[in-house]
């Protein structure tokens, strides 16, 4: 884990690296010494990657000024801090592992633990549930469940009836999962909350009769969209009768009086300030052809604000797939700044999908120096600036075009050493750096591209070490 540090001008900071990080190291601890006013050295080990440095090796090769009051290692040490701290009486400090990231060490860009409490609970529905088999309806449920889902909703069809429906509830139940009804048919609500169903999705004037015998809590909605009076109606109705019940006025895609419908969940709030809410957020994210992340993040906004504590979503249309984890990311961040009164920044970066939070840059004329220090045949290959490099011992290539640098990589006199399986993995690594370069990310070498939560990372076996680097040049 990244230890932090208050800097101060008593303080002597010997920051330890390899070759290739170098020239971005002292440029970077020359900016944050003059920021903060502390003294430095740096240690250069005869490696070229920190990251292949270990504690035992890094002690044979160490060499600590006398004046040094901290010794910063890569984070790449962290588990071998202890043992360095055992043979060094100078205080070590487990930096980052990147050394872009050294201003984190005197707490710039320190980022928080990702917030945990919400209030918010996610209702997931699963639409047409009766037109698939019971197993394909108990594995979307599951799925849905792993997402962040509180309930899972079995969306029934508005054209026939289920006679089956209370098998579906049960199969649903007897995974240990909360079931909610989306019906306006009396028979089917019955069934289903019979079965272990404890939420009916909708009442109004239609079947609010039948919601005193089902035993479960029902969502209330007007008979229209802007029918206030029938919504009130079916309110006192159930309170008569002592039915629990949720609100929800109905949210309204754009273009079909989306501000309208806003305004009528706030009001309804101001009305029955004692009552459960709920809002069925899919009806804008299904409707509406954006990214569904920000969208979900905006709705649960406005919901943790007005005291909404249930959302309705579904996963169809192929750019709201991942609403539910979305929903479940979106609620934490939410919940945190509204109960802390903060904005909802740097504290969770997995609705960040198009774009990164931050780009690091290394520092202006590290890859010139790269290419005159470099002593091995490997590739490294770096995106920045709107360029790509390409960079090994002798070699320094760059263009804006992947096809065009590795045109000029097989102009070479080495380039009959890029066998099929050595360009296979250039042009994979060159098709991420273009992405990250189109779409302003960050792009590392042999690492995954983020993409917030949908990020999954490379397995890196499934190449081999011989084909990601050049063979030695004949001597």
């Amino acid at each position: 884990m990244l230890t932090t540090i208050q800097a101060s001008t008593e303080h002597h900071y010997h920051f330890v690296t390899g070759r290739l990080a170098e020239h971005a190291v002292r440029e970077i601890t020359a900016s944050l010494a003059q920021q903060y006013q502390f003294r430095y050295s740096i240690g250069v080990m005869p490696i070229t990657v920190a990251a292949l440095m270990t504690s035992k090796w890094l002690l044979r090769h160490l060499e600590i000024p006398d004046e040094a009051t901290h010794l910063i290692v890569p984070g790449y040490l962290e588990s071998g801090c202890d043992e360095l701290q055992k043979s060094v009486k100078t205080q070590v400090i487990c930096g980052p592992k990147d050394c872009r990231d050294l201003a984190d060490v005197f707490g710039q860009g320190h980022v928080k633990t990702p917030p945990s409490d919400y209030d918010i609970k996610i209702i997931a529905e699963i639409n047409h549930a009766p037109r698939l088999s019971i197993e394909s309806v108990i594995a979307i449920a599951k799925r849905l469940r792993q997402s962040g889902a509180d309930t899972i909703d079995i969306g029934c069809d508005p054209a026939s009836r289920c006679n089956t429906i209370g098998d579906y509830v049960t199969a649903i139940v007897d995974e240990g999962l909360e079931v909610s009804i989306d019906t306006f048919d009396a028979w089917e609500a019955g069934e289903a909350t019979r079965h272990g169903a404890t939420l009916v999705l909708s009442v109004n004037s239609s079947n609010r009769e039948s919601a005193k015998d089902w035993g479960a809590e029902v969502v209330v909605i007007p008979d229209q969209v802007d029918d206030k009076k029938s919504f009130e109606k079916t309110i006192d109705y159930l309170a008569r009768h002592q039915v629990p019940m949720r609100l929800d006025p109905i949210l309204e895609p754009i273009g079909g009086g989306f501000m309208p419908s806003l305004i009528r969940y706030a009001d309804t709030r101001r009305d029955y300030p004692e009552l459960e809410m709920m809002m069925g957020i899919g009806n804008l994210t299904e409707l509406t052809e954006v990214d569904s992340a920000g969208i979900n993040f905006l709705l649960l906004g406005i919901c943790q604000e007005l005291g909404i504590r249930s959302v309705l979503t579904t996963e169809v249309i192929n750019w709201a797939r991942s609403s539910v984890r979305e929903c479940d990311a979106a609620r934490k961040l939410v919940h945190y700044s509204v109960k802390n009164r903060v904005p909802p920044k740097h504290l969770s970066n997995e609705l960040v999908q198009l774009r990164d939070p931050k780009l690091k840059a290394y520092p202006q004329g590290m890859f010139a120096s790269l290419a005159n220090t470099l002593k091995d045949n490997h590739y490294r290959l770096y995106a920045q600036d709107e360029i790509m490099h390409l960079l090994s011992a002798g070699l320094h290539l760059k263009h804006r075009d992947p096809f065009k640098l590795f045109d000029q990589l097989l102009e070479r006199p080495e380039s009959d050493n890029v066998d099929p399986s050595h360009a296979f993995y250039l042009g994979f690594e060159l098709a991420k750096a273009s992405i990250a370069l189109q779409l302003g990310k960050q792009y590392e070498q042999d690492q995954a591209l983020r993409w917030g939560m949908l990020t999954e990372e490379e397995n890196l076996h499934r190449i081999g070490r011989g084909s990601r680097h050049r063979k030695s040049r004949p001597k």
